[in-house]
């Protein structure tokens, strides 16, 4: 899917060009393929993200305010959720889009508690497996060459 950004290309708000602006540099740096919206030359965009933007995410005045992410129909958050993630290292689970091969995914508790049980496990089978060659009986060849050794020192 591709990543909508719905801009304001002729707003008057310094903040919100500022923001916008961070939002389509962060997506280019990443080279993460998206669109942008234009909400104030096309109403039917403008018209668009706000029947989309989920209720709760609205602000007070009920109107949301460029810019507003989506990754295809499902809304992924405004610049204030968007700097959380970009902060946190989040912007791919923000984004709903896998992490490009080789990055590191920050694990969650439980996969850290699931590499852990299987470290342990692991040391225990390496313990188990030192602890049997111990007690293994020598091979024949072993055995000859301390016969040999033994005969040497007689």
């Amino acid at each position: 899917m591709v990543i909508k950004v719905f801009l304001a290309t002729s707003s008057g708000s310094t903040a919100i060009k500022k923001k916008q602006q961070d939002v389509v540099g962060f997506l280019e740096a990443l080279k993460i393929e998206y669109m942008q919206l234009d909400i104030a030359s096309n109403e039917e965009n403008r018209l668009w993200m706000r029947e989309n933007v989920p209720g709760e995410k609205k602000p007070t005045n009920g109107i949301p305010l460029p810019p507003q992410i989506f990754n295809g129909e499902d809304y992924c958050g405004d610049y204030d959720t968007f700097f959380d993630a970009k902060e946190g290292n989040q912007v791919f689970e923000f984004l709903g889009l896998p992490p490009p091969p080789g990055s590191k995914k920050k694990a969650s508790r439980q996969d850290e508690n699931k590499d852990e049980e299987e470290d342990e496990a692991k040391e225990e089978d390496d313990q188990q497996v030192s602890e049997e060659e111990e007690d293994a009986p020598a091979s024949e060849e072993e055995e000859d060459e301390e016969a040999d050794a033994e005969d040497e020192e007689d």
